[in-house]
């Protein structure tokens, strides 16, 4: 996917504020109220300043009521800013939640061939760090760049209606620090792309590391990882100084131009009270001041901003990253006239079916399998041959490129996901719990269930017992993916979530491979008396465990080269038989 233009950023990011183009419009007004108090307060000081009119003839009635009158003028900018920042905090967090929830919601119907080839590390950084970035640049933008503006447009009014000729100089000379922040702006953004994606990769391997972290230790590769991450650390660390370092460039570019802009209002202004017949302005010392003041405040509005500028090539950057997230293609969408699958028979068919992940790699050709109501199927083959594969069409995490899969003679591109996913029970080689207590994650499929369920389908999983020896039974809280529970464990509780649901289809995918062999025989029994009446797919490597299997499915190369039950598959002496005999060989 190309990568988005700047210009098409700024136009997304336009789109997620416009649906608070209320509290923009009160922020805008309170900008006004905040400015027009700065611009205020120097008027008042000149006036105090004139006042003082010669040694020993000062006006100090009309010096206490211009004081009080600033103080008062003070008093209300404050609260105008205070208010301004706490919108301003509301609008780019309200945005920011927006993009997050967008982004999230985007992720959960991205299809699996995206999550399988991207990092999770990356997508974690696109979600976290990314945001939080464009954020601190958002509020940036809304905390001064509407000030700014109006500041810059008011203090120039002002001094063209105190003295135009000091006014014509800021206003040719204080543009060239624009100019000087925009140059090094556009030679800044690649560079803060370019650390955003290495933050990404750096946020990957850490991620990986983590939860392989017994593996690396297993093999001592610490040292190995420890030098790959250093060199990832390094990359980092000069794509942050590079894009730092130019970027930090403009503030005291733009710093030394409005030196000079301060410099040239202070002799100016000094020339004209000095020589008033060669500029015949009317002026003032007490002018002079507002004028001096009012440079500082013209030319700051332009540092600001080209922070902001600075600080947006970041965000905008960021921006980017996640835009391209959420404009990645989501998976097909249920056809509009999708039909919900209910009462549920079993039939399910494979009519022609071809598949592959790579269309450089064939897989799986012209598949034909037909499994009837209540069926067990068994599926077994080495590893690589297309089992998972299987699954994944049959739950519809991917569609075949080619030919249809039925259920009860329904097409499953006809049918929700929703609704054929949930008429599926599924237990995993590969064990997925959440943080929360036991009974949380035991409930995921029926959240409604009662505990005297919760219970009963715990015992026939023959987890109750362990459950009940942990400090707080089903109420123990456990960490990311399962906490200090073993893999054995773990796989229980998967399997209390099937036996809790009772769903009228099953896949079983090495359903009991982390499980010692006793708990694995009660546990078969208790399958067996599950799948009574229930399609089963069943997806073993200890081929002892589908024996009473109806149909065994032998897959070689993406390819079904035998299918029976296990005693015709015996008497052939074929694929099956070697594999069988090759697991009790003495």
């Amino acid at each position: 996917m190309a990568a988005l233009s700047k210009k098409n950023v700024y136009k997304r990011v336009l789109r997620q504020i416009r649906p608070y183009r209320a509290l923009v419009a009160l922020t805008i007004i309170l900008a006004l109220v905040t400015v027009a108090g700065n611009l205020w307060a120097p008027i008042i000081f000149g006036d105090v300043i004139d006042l003082i009119l010669e040694p020993g003839n000062v006006d100090f009635d009309g010096m206490v009521y211009k004081f009080i009158l600033l103080g008062c003028v003070i008093a209300a900018t404050c609260i105008a800013q205070w208010l301004m920042s706490i919108i301003n905090n509301r609008i780019t967090y309200e945005v920011v939640k927006d993009i997050r929830a967008e982004a999230f919601a985007h992720l959960q119907i991205l299809p699996l061939n995206y999550i399988d080839s991207h990092s999770y590390g990356d997508i974690v950084s696109r979600n976290i760090a990314d945001v939080d970035q464009f954020a601190d640049g958002l509020l940036m933008g809304f905390t001064q760049l509407f000030t700014g503006v109006l500041t810059i447009i008011g203090t120039l009014a002002l001094m063209l209606a105190l003295n135009w000729i000091i006014a014509l100089i800021v206003f040719f000379i204080t543009p060239l620090s624009l100019f000087v922040a925009r140059f090094i702006a556009t030679r800044t953004y690649s560079m803060f792309i370019a650390t955003s994606r290495i933050r990404g990769e750096q946020t990957a391997f850490v991620e990986e590391m983590i939860d392989n972290l017994k593996v690396v230790q297993a093999f001592s590769r610490e040292d190995e990882n420890q030098k790959q991450f250093d060199v990832i650390n390094e990359d980092l660390t000069k794509a942050s100084l590079k894009s730092i370092f130019y970027s930090s460039l403009t503030n005291p570019c733009t710093r030394f131009v409005n030196s000079i802009v301060y410099a040239a209002v202070a002799l100016t202004g000094a020339l004209t009270l000095i020589f008033p017949a060669v500029l015949p302005v009317a002026f003032s010392a007490g002018k002079l001041t507002t004028l001096l003041s009012y440079s500082n405040q013209y030319t700051k509005p332009f540092n600001e901003i080209s922070g902001v500028v600075t600080e947006l090539q970041n965000a905008v950057a960021c921006a980017a990253r996640i835009y391209e997230l959420i404009d990645e293609p989501a998976q097909t969408p249920d056809a509009p006239d999708a039909k919900e699958l209910e009462n549920v028979r079993g039939d399910v068919a494979f009519e022609g079916v071809t598949f592959s992940y790579d269309p450089q790699k064939p897989l799986i050709r012209d598949l034909n399998i037909s499994a009837k109501a209540g069926q067990r199927v068994a599926i077994v083959g080495p590893t690589g041959c297309g089992k998972t594969t299987l699954i994944n069409l049959l739950m519809r995490f991917y569609d075949p490129q080619s030919g249809k899969i039925t259920v009860d003679g329904l097409d499953t591109r006809s049918i929700t996901r929703h609704s054929l996913r949930r008429n599926y029970g599924m237990v995993l080689q590969d064990t997925w719990l959440k943080s929360g207590t036991i009974r949380d994650n035991i409930t995921i499929g029926a959240p409604d269930a009662t505990d005297e369920e919760v219970i009963a389908a715990a015992k026939a999983a023959h987890a109750h017992n362990f459950i009940m020896q942990l400090e707080n039974g089903y109420d123990t809280i456990i960490g990311e993916d399962g906490g200090n529970l073993s893999q054995g464990q773990k796989q229980l509780l998967c399997i209390t979530r099937i036996m809790l649901c009772l769903p009228p289809m099953l896949i079983l995918d090495e359903a009991t491979s982390s499980i010692d062999t006793r708990t694995e025989m009660r546990i078969q029994n208790a399958f067996a008396k599950l799948m009574q009446g229930r399609t089963s797919f069943i997806v073993a490597h200890r081929l002892s465990t589908i024996k009473e299997a109806d149909i065994i499915l032998v897959m070689k190369d993406g390819n079904i080269i035998e299918q029976g039950s296990h005693d015709e598959l015996i008497q052939k002496q074929g694929f099956y038989y070697t594999l069988y005999n090759s697991q009790f060989a003495k």
